[in-house]
């Protein structure tokens, strides 16, 4: 009856705290819903990429499927492209995936925020050839509510591409 006693409590323990890493990435989730709408900003890379160094960047940011996705588009000045990244809750993890431009679709995995202002994704697999690269990482950054921030790696090879990204709600 003792042993009882005490599994008790410590069962409980667990299943909160179980709980509350569920609510963490439902927050953030939450937290990135409030960006939803038009934005505009300048892509720069390091290392430096010719092609699309300080070009103008439109991105849209769009809650869909009963409020259960998140959309984002994204337009660079002179690309013919226009890649799609869906971010999603998937049981109690907040995940992205990419269609990228480069024929593939990495899946991320948000890690716990310290700050509760960025969401950073790890990459946990990729559905498609990687011979052209493959996006590998992405951090989120809200500075406020007209203004955030998105960092993401690209792998070519073994050799990583950061695109840095600094938006302004446009009005």
């Amino acid at each position: 009856m003792k042993m009882a006693r005490w599994m008790f409590p410590v069962a409980l323990m667990l299943l909160s705290a179980g709980a509350l890493a569920q609510s963490d990435a439902k927050k953030e989730f939450e937290n990135l819903k409030t960006l939803a709408g038009s934005w505009q900003g300048v892509l720069t890379t390091t290392p430096p990429t010719p092609e699309v160094q300080g070009k103008a960047v439109q991105l849209s940011l769009r809650v869909t499927s009963m409020g259960n996705a998140i959309m984002h588009e994204m337009h660079v000045d002179g690309r013919p492209d226009d890649p799609i990244t869906m971010l999603y809750m998937d049981g109690d993890r907040l995940m992205l995936t990419h269609y990228c431009d480069a024929g593939n679709r990495p899946r991320m995995v948000a890690k716990d925020s310290a700050d509760g202002k960025s969401v950073e994704f790890e990459l946990l697999d990729v559905a498609g050839s990687t011979q052209y690269g493959h996006m590998h990482h992405s951090l989120i950054t809200k500075i406020d509510d007209n203004h955030h921030t998105e960092d993401w790696t690209f792998m070519v090879g073994d050799k990583p591409v950061v695109a840095h990204f600094d938006l302004q709600r446009a009005k």
